[in-house]
């Protein structure tokens, strides 16, 4: 569940304006998303000009595009700390994220998590007052129906996302299902959070709750820098 809004400028100002706090000798986050792979491609630049970091990716996409530009990698276990991440958000309000739109989230939690810093990169269509955009729910396949199931005692409705351009249901990197949990205006989302991590099946849910540091919003003409 992709979601949409927002100018490639906006985009690119974001991500670019948070490439900007990588520093030598830094082991950076690297995100899933548009906006995020802007940021990639800015930490590549500046790998090119002599910089010395390394990179641990979230996704297929961000290990594949860091790769591209030249961003040397490592895995999460094979490194001390994790000094900042930069990922994206289908959701933002203050600190709490929406995210999953592009089924990484799992693995995006872990890095965001375990970084001693971490910078949000979004557009202004991003913003909320409180969180409203379907909560992805990536879930073990056999579990799917009583996921589902669970789901809708909290209130939520739950959706199998299905693939683009195939027949069939989005995979995720680790081999498994998402489903998009619409629960309309999330007032608790660090109660809703809870909830959802205890049902049995459930591998990851993409509410990051108070987990961002600073959200770096792009617009067509800069960057308003948020610091949480």
């Amino acid at each position: 569940m992709k979601t949409t809004g927002g100018s490639d400028a906006a985009k690119r100002n974001a991500g670019e304006s948070a490439a900007e706090a990588v520093e030598d000798g830094t082991v950076v986050g690297l995100g899933t998303g548009s906006t995020a792979a802007h940021a990639i491609r800015a930490i590549g630049r500046k790998v090119d000009a002599g910089l010395d970091v390394r990179g641990v990716p979230t996704s297929f996409q961000s290990r594949q595009l860091a790769r591209d530009v030249g961003i040397p990698l490592a895995d999460l276990d094979s490194v001390a700390a994790i000094d900042l991440a930069i990922d994206g958000a289908d959701q933002f309000a203050g600190p709490h994220l929406v995210k999953g739109g592009g089924a990484a989230h799992a693995r995006e939690k872990v890095v965001d998590a375990a970084a001693n810093r971490f910078v949000v990169v979004a557009d202004p269509s991003k913003a909320a007052e409180r969180l409203t955009h379907p909560v992805p729910v990536e879930v073990l396949p056999a579990a799917r129906t009583a996921v589902a199931g669970d789901v809708r005692v909290l209130g939520g409705d739950p959706d199998l996302r299905e693939a683009e351009g195939k027949d069939g249901p989005v995979v995720t990197d680790n081999g498994n299902l998402v489903l998009d949990c619409a629960f309309g205006e999330i007032r608790s989302p660090g109660e809703l959070a809870d909830d959802l991590s205890t049902i049995p099946g459930v591998v990851e849910h993409g509410l990051f709750v108070g987990m961002a540091d600073e959200i770096h919003v792009g617009t067509d003409d800069g960057v308003d820098v948020e610091r949480l």
